[in-house]
C-alpha cells in the first residue's frame, strides 16, 4: 500500500456531558447501536453515566475509543436477533479492569489485554471502575478473506502491552488513528492482517510489522524535518537495511512514503485547517523550506499550494 492509499477519515465523537442525566444511557445505547454493535446498559451507582466515544469508519472496518464510568453492558440473543452485527469485535483494554461473561465461562481483563469475540454471540461486560478501551468492528466477511473463519466460537485474549508483537502493533496503529487531534489516517490492510496474526490463523510478517510500526512512528514526527531513515530505524529497533527491504516490498522508499504524507497533510491543512499562510503550513508539515514545498506540491497534485488555500478560504467566506 502506497502513501496515497492510507486515507484519511474523519473522527466524529459523541459525549454525554451536556445531556440531561436521565437520557444518557438512552442516548448512549442510541449511539451504539448506530455507529457501532448494539448494547443494552446499566449502571452500578446513582451517579449518572459519564461516556464519551470517538468513532472512525473505514472502508472496511470501524475504529472507536470508549472512555465510560462505571457499567455494565449486555448483548443478549433476543437484542442479537433484533439488530444483528454480522461482525467480530475487539476490545483493547487501556485503563480499567473489565469481566467478561460468555455462554462458556468468565475472563477478567486487565489493561494492555485484547479481547476478540463474536459480536453476535450473547455476552455481558462490565467495568466496575470505569473503562477506556479501543473497539474494532470487522464485519464477518472482511474476517472471513483474512482469516478463513466465519465466526469465534469461543473468546480469544492476546497480551497486547508486552506479548504478542503483531497484537502490539495492531494496537498502536488503532490508538493512532484515534488520537484527538488526528487526521484519521491508517493502514487498513495491515491492520487486519496483523488482527488475523492474532487470531492464530496465520504468522504475521515480520517485514509488515516492521513496516506498520515504522508508519505510525513516521505519522508522529512528521514534522520534525530531520526526519530520516536512520531516525526511523532506531525508533521502531530494526536496523536501517531493514527498513529499506520493508518499504522496497511495499513499492515505495521511506523518503518517498514521508514526501507523500507530509504533502497530503498539507493540503488537509490547506483545505480544511485554521486559515494559515501556505510558508506556516509547510513548516508544521515538516518542510524546512516553503519554496521546495510548493514545488513539491504541484508536482504531486498537479495544483498549487496557493490555489488550494485560496479556494478554502473563498469557501468558509461564502
Amino acid at each position: 500500500m502506497t502513501a496515497s492509499q492510507v486515507r484519511p477519515r474523519r473522527l466524529v465523537s459523541f459525549s454525554t456531558a451536556r445531556l440531561p442525566a436521565a437520557e444518557r444511557v438512552g442516548l448512549w445505547e442510541d449511539h451504539n447501536r448506530n455507529a457501532l454493535i448494539g448494547l443494552r446498559c446499566r449502571l452500578l451507582g446513582d451517579a449518572p453515566f459519564d461516556g464519551l466515544e470517538t468513532n472512525l469508519q473505514l472502508e472496511r472496518i470501524h475504529l472507536a475509543r470508549v472512555r465510560g464510568s462505571s457499567h455494565v453492558v449486555e448483548r443478549p440473543a433476543e437484542l442479537i436477533r433484533k439488530s444483528p452485527s454480522d461482525s467480530i469485535a475487539v476490545h483493547l483494554t487501556l485503563v480499567g479492569e473489565a469481566f467478561f461473561y460468555h455462554d462458556s465461562g468468565v475472563l477478567a481483563l486487565r489493561p494492555g489485554q485484547a479481547l476478540i469475540c463474536d459480536a453476535d454471540r450473547p455476552f455481558m461486560r462490565g467495568f466496575s471502575n470505569g473503562l477506556e478501551e479501543l473497539v474494532i468492528k470487522v464485519p464477518r466477511p472482511a474476517f472471513r478473506e483474512m482469516t478463513g473463519l466465519d465466526s469465534l466460537p469461543a473468546p480469544l485474549v492476546r497480551d497486547f502491552a508486552q506479548g504478542d508483537p503483531a497484537a502490539r502493533t495492531f494496537a498502536r496503529l488503532v490508538d493512532r488513528a484515534l488520537r484527538p487531534g488526528g487526521d484519521g489516517t491508517v493502514d487498513e490492510e495491515a491492520a487486519l492482517r496483523l488482527l488475523a496474526s492474532m487470531t492464530g490463523r496465520t504468522t504475521a510478517d515480520p517485514a509488515m510489522v516492521h513496516l506498520a510500526n515504522a508508519r505510525s512512528f513516521i505519522e508522529d514526527h512528521l514534522t520534525d524535518p530531520g526526519l530520516n531513515a536512520a531516525r526511523v530505524a532506531a525508533g521502531v529497533g530494526i536496523s536501517e537495511r531493514h527498513l529499506s527491504r520493508a518499504f522496497a516490498a511495499a513499492g515505495t522508499s521511506l523518503p518517498q512514503f514521508v514526501l507523500a504524507r507530509r504533502l497530503e497533510r498539507a493540503r488537509t491543512l490547506l483545505s480544511s485547517g485554521p486559515p494559515e499562510t501556505v510558508a506556516r503550513v509547510a513548516l508544521r508539515c515538516g518542510f524546512g523550506s516553503a519554496t521546495y514545498f510548493s514545488r513539491a506540491f504541484t508536482a504531486h497534485f498537479g495544483v498549487r499550494a496557493t490555489q488550494v488555500r485560496r479556494s478554502a478560504v473563498a469557501g468558509r467566506s461564502a
